[in-house]
């Protein structure tokens, strides 16, 4: 069984640029994300997904200096850069991550990646239902998948955000918590306040505590929920689909 976890990262973010390579504790946010990562049991070898543009040039600097694979493909049309990157080692899952969520759990990706296998489905994820923090979104999905999602996606939302597809047309399995309270948690890093909180609560926790732990914390104390709980979540996502439009390609 060939697992491989592909995460997208790039430098030009409309809300917050550059923002992947903010540093707290002298670390890149990108770093403290991948280095999460490869603590996971499941991930298989790890790909930095960023585009071709000069200014992602740095990233793929980090990825070197990281020891981990990078591949460079269209800005907008993530899911042609996904599968790109994945056809290049033929694997039988791919683990769908993003830069932005630095303190992903590698516990939690070894949780989704086992329940997706065990279930025989097309796709697996804790997003379905915002049971989760925003912030430690994981998706997992056959290359099979990938590949019909990639021959068959015209809608621009279903191009730029990889997944929509996979999730309307194909055998989807939701893994949720058993706590909603923890869906009201954010810990993505969308706009400058959110780097607020990553900082306050890598400065109370460190920066290598679980999900939960990061989660009841900002439940629990307001000075660090009170910067960023007013964001919306998913917000790009809900913008691309308001101004869908058919991608002839």
């Amino acid at each position: 069984m060939k697992i491989i976890a592909i995460t997208q990262a790039r430098t030009g973010s409309t809300r917050f640029p550059n923002k992947i390579m903010k540093r707290i504790e002298d670390k890149t946010l990108l770093r403290i994300h991948i280095d999460r990562i490869k603590k996971s049991q499941k991930k298989g070898i790890i790909i930095i997904a960023t585009t071709r543009k000069k200014n992602d040039d740095i990233i793929e600097i980090e990825a070197n200096n990281l020891g981990v694979h990078c591949y460079r493909g269209d800005e907008e049309d993530v899911l042609d850069r996904f599968y790109e990157a994945a056809k290049l080692h033929n694997p039988d899952y791919v683990v769908r991550l993003t830069s932005d969520c630095p303190l992903i759990d590698p516990s939690l990706i070894d949780d989704i990646v086992e329940a997706t296998i065990d279930s025989n489905v097309d796709y697996g994820s804790n997003t379905l239902i915002e049971s989760y923090p925003d912030g430690q979104d994981i998706e997992v999905f056959t290359f099979s998948a990938l590949k019909k999602a990639w021959e068959s996606a015209r809608l621009v939302s279903e191009r730029e955000h990889v997944t929509p597809y996979m999730k309307k047309n194909l055998k989807v399995l939701n893994i949720h918590s058993n706590n909603m309270k923890f869906g009201k948690v954010r810990m993505t890093v969308d706009e400058p306040n959110d780097f607020e909180v990553i900082k306050r609560l890598i400065d109370k926790l460190g920066i290598n505590e679980n999900w939960e732990a990061y989660s009841k914390l900002y439940l629990s104390d307001k000075t660090i929920s009170n910067v960023n709980d007013s964001t919306t979540r998913n917000e790009g996502y809900i913008n691309s689909i308001e101004n869908d439009s058919i991608n002839l390609l």
